[in-house]
C-alpha cells in the first residue's frame, strides 16, 4: 500500500517567487501548497491537516511570530519552521523560545529547505532504518564476541554494546529487533553466570588477573585527583548500566565524562559492595580488622553505617595523611537546601573529599516489589530509565552536581551494583534462620532444586566473607532467577516476579558504570 504524501503549507508574501522551493518538494513526494499571508493561511488550517508549516517572519499584516503564535493556540503539536530575512538575535530567540522545528534564513536554496523537511518528516523512519541496517551489519560480529567472551574486558565489552544497541533501536522505534538484542544478552547472562562462578574465587583470592572492582574503585578513580581543590566522591546507590546512559547526557552539558566501568564485588547489594567500595576491603577484612563495623545481620542500616570512617581510614591508609572527608547520605529532597548548604560549607575546606550516597534508586527499585502503583509506572527497564532520569533532573544530586561544574570542581561519580529484572522462581530448601534475599542466600544446609540456577559454595573464602558456624552453604543466584521456598511458592512467585532485584550474578548487577566528571570551561 503507498503511503499518503507528507503535505506542507508554505506561508510567504512573496511566494511566486519561491516556485522552485514549492516544485523542488513536490518531485520528492510531498505535496505542498503556497499562500501569501497569515490571515489566510490561519482560515486554511483550520480546515485542513498539514504535517508542516513553513512560516516567512516578515510579512504585510500579521508578522509571522504573531501567526505563530496562533497557530500553537489552535494546535498546540502544529510542526512549523520560521522562515525569515532577519538575522537578528532576537528574532531567533523568540522563534526558538517559542519552539519552532528549525530556523531558516533567507536567502534559501530548495536543497537546504529539502534536508530541514526531510529531517523533520522522515528523520524517525531514517534513524529506524539506519538503525536496522548497522545491527543487521554489526550482528555477526556481537555473536562472535559471544562466542569468544573469556575475560573481564571481554563480557564487559560485549555487555555494554548490548545495551547501547539495545537504547539505540529502542529509541529509533526498531521493536522488531530488540528482541534479537534480547536473545543474545540472555545468552550472554546465562555464559556469564557460568564463568564467573570460577573466575570469582580466583579472583578475591589473588589469583590471576582480575579486573576493577568494588575494592578498587577509591583507589583507581578518586585518588589521582586528590589536591588542593575539593573533589566530589558520588554513590548512586543500585544504578544499573541502561540508567547511568539515561542521566549521562544532562551531565555531559556540565562536564567532560570520562567513563569505564567496575565489576561489583558478590552479594551485589549494599551491605557488602557499598562497604567494599568506602573501604577497599572485602567484607573478611572488614569484619577481622573492625569487628564493631560488622555484624551478621546482614541488614543495611547495620552493616552501612560506618561508610565516613571506613572512607577516612582508606584515604589515610592509602596516602599517610588524614584527609578531610565530608559524608552525606541523601535518602529524600525534601531537605535539598539543607544539603547543598551543607556541601557548599564543607567545599571550602581545602583538599576536602565530598562523599555523596543517593538512595532514591534503590528505594524505588525495592518499593516496586511491594507496591501495585510503582510497578505499574515502573513495569520495564524502559520504564525505569525513565522514571531515574526524571528524578534525577529534579534531584539534590544533579543540584549539587550542577554547583560543582560551575565551581569547577571534578567528580568521581558511580555506583555500587546494578539490579536485574526477575523472571524464573527457583526453589531452594533451607533450614529455619537462613537470611532472606531473593537473589543470594546463607545458612545451614542449603539447596537449590535447580543445580543451575544459583552458584553454590560451602568455603565463606569463596565471597571472601567473614567465616561462620559450620554447615553454612551459601547460594547465589544466577541469570533471571529469584528464590522461593516451597511452602510460600505461589505467594513469593505471584509477588516477585517481574521485580528488579540484585544480590546475583548477572552482567546487570556486576558490571556497572563509573566516571569521571571534570568540568567543561565556561
Amino acid at each position: 500500500m503507498r503511503r499518503a504524501a507528507k503535505r506542507i503549507l508554505w506561508v510567504d508574501d512573496e511566494i511566486d517567487l519561491l516556485r522552485p522551493h514549492l516544485l523542488f518538494l513536490r518531485q520528492r513526494g510531498y505535496q505542498v501548497d503556497g499562500i501569501t499571508n497569515g490571515d489566510d493561511a490561519l482560515a486554511l488550517l483550520r480546515g485542513h491537516a498539514y504535517d508542516l508549516i513553513l512560516l516567512d517572519e516578515h510579512m504585510p499584516g500579521r508578522r509571522g511570530l504573531e501567526v505563530l503564535q496562533l497557530i500553537q493556540r489552535d494546535d498546540p503539536h502544529a510542526r512549523v519552521v520560521m522562515v525569515t530575512k532577519s538575522e537578528e538575535d532576537r528574532t531567533l530567540t523568540e522563534a526558538i523560545g517559542r519552539q519552532v522545528e528549525d530556523y531558516l534564513v533567507k536567502p534559501t536554496s530548495p536543497r537546504q529547505v529539502l534536508s530541514v523537511v526531510t529531517r523533520i518528516l522522515e528523520g524517525s523512519s531514517i534513524r529506524q532504518q539506519r538503525a536496522a541496517q548497522d545491527f543487521a551489519t554489526q550482528w555477526p560480529a556481537l555473536a562472535r564476541m559471544r562466542e569468544q567472551a573469556a575475560s573481564a574486558r571481554d563480557f564487559a565489552r560485549l555487555h555494554l554494546e548490548l545495551v547501547d544497541w539495545h537504547l539505540r533501536l529502542e529509541s529509533a522505534g526498531e521493536s522488531g529487533l530488540l528482541g534479537t538484542v534480547e536473545s543474545l544478552q540472555e545468552d550472554l547472562r546465562h555464559d556469564f553466570g557460568r564463568w564467573i562462578t570460577v573466575s570469582y574465587p580466583q579472583w578475591v583470592r589473588g589469583q590471576g588477573m582480575r579486573p576493577e572492582l568494588s575494592v578498587d574503585v577509591v583507589e583507581r578513580r578518586l585518588l589521582p585527583l586528590l589536591g588542593k581543590d575539593p573533589v566530589f566522591f558520588v554513590v548512586l546507590d543500585c544504578m544499573r548500566l541502561d540508567q547511568w546512559r539515561a542521566i549521562a547526557p544532562l551531565l555531559g552539558e556540565l562536564f567532560d565524562v570520562h567513563e569505564g566501568y567496575h565489576y561489583s564485588i558478590l552479594p551485589t547489594a549494599t551491605p557488602y559492595a557499598r562497604n567494599a567500595i568506602f573501604s577497599g576491603l572485602f567484607p573478611d577484612e572488614i569484619a577481622r580488622a573492625r569487628p564493631e563495623w560488622w555484624d551478621a545481620s546482614d541488614d543495611e542500616g547495620s552493616l552501612n553505617a560506618h561508610e565516613e570512617e571506613m572512607l577516612r581510614e582508606q584515604l589515610r591508609r592509602l596516602t599517610g595523611k588524614d584527609v578531610p572527608v565530608h559524608y552525606e547520605k541523601v535518602f529524600s529532597d525534601m531537605k535539598s537546601e539543607q544539603v547543598r548548604a551543607r556541601v557548599r560549607a564543607a567545599a571550602q575546606r581545602r583538599g576536602a573529599v565530598i562523599a555523596m550516597v543517593f538512595n532514591f534508586v534503590d528505594l524505588m527499585t525495592h518499593g516496586r516489589s511491594e507496591s501495585p502503583i510503582l510497578m505499574e509506572v515502573a513495569k520495564d527497564e524502559a520504564a525505569l530509565r525513565q522514571l531515574t532520569r526524571s528524578w534525577f533532573e529534579r534531584s539534590t544530586a544533579f543540584s549539587v552536581l550542577r554547583e560543582a561544574a560551575a565551581e569547577g570542581y571534578r567528580v568521581v561519580f558511580t555506583t555500587d551494583h546494578g539490579s536485574i529484572h526477575c523472571r524464573r522462581p527457583a526453589t531452594v530448601y533451607a533450614r529455619r534462620g537462613a537470611s532472606a534475599n531473593l537473589r543470594y542466600k546463607f545458612g545451614g544446609n542449603l539447596r537449590a532444586r535447580d543445580p543451575g540456577s544459583a552458584f553454590v559454595t560451602t568455603r565463606a573464602a569463596d565471597l571472601r566473607l567473614p567465616g561462620a558456624r559450620a554447615a553454612m552453604t551459601y547460594l547465589i543466584a544466577l541469570d533471571d532467577y529469584f528464590f522461593v521456598y516451597p511452602t510460600k511458592l505461589r505467594e513469593y512467585q505471584r509477588r516477585y516476579r517481574n521485580s528488579f532485584l540484585h544480590g546475583g550474578i548477572s552482567p546487570e548487577e556486576m558490571i556497572v558504570p563509573v566516571a569521571v566528571l571534570r568540568p567543561r570551561p565556561r
